[in-house]
């Protein structure tokens, strides 16, 4: 591979160049993620961390509100509304012109969200499942994934059309094949229903081994097929310190290696990170390396 692919995403009327990598990070406003210090649920820590993501170099803004974390407690949707209100708020107020992105799976939460607060991105990590279809990251036995049968669409993806928003689609999937049979069959019904940005997120972590996550990475070229944008969120994961036999706290080595390679073996368009300013360096790295390849 020489040099990134041509991609742009049309976030609210401007164009989002993503022909280099570009670094999400990351606002948990959960009291419960899996890395302690990503958790941010006052409004002072939320601005704070908002103003940080963009001077290090972040272009956009990621904002949770309901853990995926193996054994996380579940909220319901009112406790997800009122939380990302809140978080939306306060992120607008500090940074108006900030491309932001929602992490959720609740179609209602991606409506609330662009229509109140003129969010730019929703990035779901339920491969259209409005159940959740995320599971543990050590097996996917953990997932309960609801069915969706020939020529039935997804509430979300229906949402996601007609609110005319770029769409991170991320899979659950534990193998590279697997993954582009759904994302093929998950493609063609966003575009049959209109959507139009789509970015494909592998989903390291969600419903896969240590060893899949690792075969995963290997493969990831592979997804380049799809002439889409590629989301990787490696960041301080379990695939990374339970390899490594350390902790969350000590994988931000380890995440600059995997995002090293997902940019080489796959030219990664977004790396969603928690460390904002070693992932802007690392792009620049790969960058200026790739002139002479």
């Amino acid at each position: 591979m020489k040099g990134f692919p041509e991609y742009t995403i049309n976030v609210n009327g401007r164009l989002l160049n993503l022909s280099e990598p570009q670094a999400m990070g990351i606002i948990n406003i959960t009291p419960d993620s899996f890395y302690v210090k990503s958790r941010k649920q006052t409004e002072y820590d939320i601005a704070q961390r908002a103003d940080q993501i963009i001077a290090e170099g972040g272009t956009i803004i990621d904002i949770g509100a309901f853990s995926t974390r193996p054994g996380a407690t579940q909220v319901t949707v009112g406790e997800e509304m009122e939380r990302m209100r809140m978080a939306l708020k306060t992120v607008r107020s500090v940074q108006p012109n900030a491309i932001i992105s929602v992490d959720t799976f609740r179609p209602e939460v991606a409506e609330m969200a662009v229509s109140e607060f003129d969010v730019n991105i929703i990035n779901d990590v339920s491969e259209g499942n409005v159940n959740g279809a995320f599971g543990g990251s050590d097996s996917s036995n953990s997932i309960s994934e609801r069915k969706i049968e020939d020529g039935e669409y997804p509430e979300m993806f229906k949402t996601i059309a007609r609110l005319g928003i770029p769409y991170i689609l991320m899979s659950v999937k534990p193998d590279i094949t697997t993954m582009m049979q759904t994302f093929a069959k998950e493609v063609q019904q966003l575009r049959d229903l209109g959507a139009k940005d789509i970015i494909l997120d592998p989903g390291f972590g969600f419903g896969k081994t240590l060893s899949q996550n690792y075969e995963l990475l290997a493969n990831l070229g592979k997804l380049r097929e799809f002439e889409l944008p590629l989301l990787v969120g490696v960041s301080r994961k379990s695939m990374i310190f339970k390899l490594l036999d350390t902790s969350a706290d000590e994988a931000l080595n380890g995440t600059t290696v995997i995002n090293t390679i997902a940019m080489l073996q796959s030219g990664a368009s977004i790396l969603r990170v928690h460390d904002v300013r070693q992932c802007v360096e690392t792009i620049k790295i790969v960058k200026e390396t790739l002139k002479y390849v």
